[in-house]
């Protein structure tokens, strides 16, 4: 009997233990775990915002969805401009006589590929929509819109994707306190997110941190 209560007990220490070890260990490798696959996130949304600036650039507004998205960077060009001051005489039929004008005329120079401007020899841009690492090859949210603001029709965009997708593998209590995260060295709320359909802008709303892994 003493000797069944002894391994009782060895097996609650073992099992207390791990307890204790998982509880001080679990938040550690979850912070790791996150900021790995975070990080990867932030770089695609960075690739999208870049696309969508170039594809602004040369329509004029964003695109809906990827597959606009895609084939414009496939075969999309930028055209190189150079502005230059110029002038001519001109007769005033209201005074009689020659008057100096100055205009600026626009030259086209040529045009440059915007996939080589952006990914060099990198496909990388055919896979825009896919979320890095996702377990049910998940794809970003994707949406663009025109606003008014003040008078002025802006276009805007926001692409985006929930954490639980992201860190579909992850403790759910240690998940449930990500997403309601409330700091300026996390990613707070519940997505992971650039741009935005309300404002006028084409920030992400992750922190410094993650521009400087990349920049490493």
């Amino acid at each position: 009997m003493k000797t069944i209560i002894q391994i009782v007990l060895w097996i609650a220490c073992i099992g207390f233990g791990y307890l204790i070890y998982n509880s001080v260990n679990g938040p550690i490798e979850f912070k790791k775990v996150k900021q790995e696959r975070f990080a990867k996130v932030v770089a695609k949304l960075k690739d999208i915002r870049n696309s969508q600036e170039a594809y602004k650039t040369v329509t004029g507004k964003y695109a809906n969805d990827f597959k606009s998205l895609i084939s414009f960077v496939e075969n999309g060009k930028y055209t190189i401009t150079q502005q230059r001051d110029s002038s001519y005489m001109e007769m005033d039929k209201t005074y009689g006589i020659e008057l100096l004008r100055e205009v600026k005329l626009i030259d086209t120079l040529g045009f440059v590929s915007v996939k080589d401007s952006l990914f060099g020899d990198d496909d990388r841009y055919k896979s825009l929509m896919n979320v890095p690492g996702a377990q049910g090859g998940e794809k970003f949210e994707m949406k663009s819109a025109i606003i008014d603001k003040g008078g002025y029709k802006a276009p805007v965009f926001e692409a985006k994707v929930k954490k639980d997708v992201v860190l579909y593998d992850q403790p759910k209590d240690l998940l449930e306190r990500e997403n309601a995260q409330i700091s300026v060295e996390e990613i707070n709320g519940d997505m992971i997110k650039v741009g935005s359909l309300e404002q006028v802008s084409t920030s992400g709303n992750w922190p410094p941190i993650y521009d400087k892994k990349e920049d490493q």
